[in-house]
């Protein structure tokens, strides 16, 4: 059976009101992201902007030698491009495709002139933007003062949040880029987790057998993003009305 794509598959294309919905809908282009697929280099303007419904965009800040780490990532909740409407021309970060799949993306000036409308997108993206400066802010938090262990304990459940899935195609490389640690460190950490019986890892592929073990093992910076992000969520559905014909709630 083929996978039917849907911009509903978005967070933030569904808490859409209709009006917008219905705007902005002709310029939506459903496009292939794929794995190490780099769609911003710091410093660069864009001219789309990226709705993610089945993959994960990684933001990454890149050191002058050479080393990066993560600092947000963006999935089926959210939209690439928020310097855009921040009122920047460029972003600081890079973003590259973390897990491949699918999305929609937009024209930058068609987006503009719907936020400069002062309407519901405005807020929804103000929103939005508030949720993911509280994951970025957290990620420092949590890079900062807690273990590689707990680390990879609220990556892992970020990624199983916005994909479904318990198997996911990471190899510890890509971990340990994404950590900004030691790919030592990753092994270590991604050991004691699958002794423990709550993921089992083998040729770039980790599945996780256990989720609850994961969420009792991580530290607190995964409540807070989950939290923040929920409330968001409350926020918008409680602003859309009942769906009509031709659009599927």
């Amino acid at each position: 059976m083929l996978y039917k794509h849907d911009p509903n598959q978005n967070f933030l294309l569904a808490a859409l009101l209709d009006a917008e919905f219905n705007r902005l809908s002709p310029h939506l282009e459903l496009v292939p992201l794929k794995l190490g697929d780099v769609l911003a280099e710091s410093g660069s303007k864009t001219d789309y902007l990226y709705f993610p419904t089945t993959a994960i965009i990684s933001l990454h800040y890149l050191l002058e030698n050479g080393g990066s780490s993560e600092i947000a990532g963006v999935g089926n909740e959210g939209v690439l491009g928020i310097s855009l409407f921040m009122g920047g021309d460029t972003t600081p970060s890079r973003a590259v495709v973390q897990t491949g799949g699918f999305g929609y993306r937009i024209p930058a000036r068609i987006l503009m002139e719907e936020f400069d409308r002062a309407g519901p997108v405005l807020r929804l993206l103000l929103r939005y933007t508030q949720a993911l400066i509280t994951q970025m802010s957290q990620t420092a938090v949590c890079n900062r003062h807690h273990t590689v262990e707990q680390q990879l304990c609220r990556w892992l459940l970020l990624t199983l949040d916005r994909l479904g899935p318990a198997e996911l195609t990471m190899t510890q490389e890509l971990i340990s880029n994404m950590l900004g640690v030691r790919r030592e460190g990753v092994t270590e950490a991604a050991g004691r987790l699958q002794a423990s019986g709550f993921i089992s890892y083998r040729r770039g592929h980790i599945t996780v057998t256990n989720r609850s073990g994961l969420e009792r093992n991580v530290c607190e910076c995964y409540g807070v993003v989950k939290k923040e992000f929920a409330r968001l969520l409350s926020d918008t559905r409680n602003r859309q009305p009942p769906a009509v014909a031709g659009r599927p709630a």
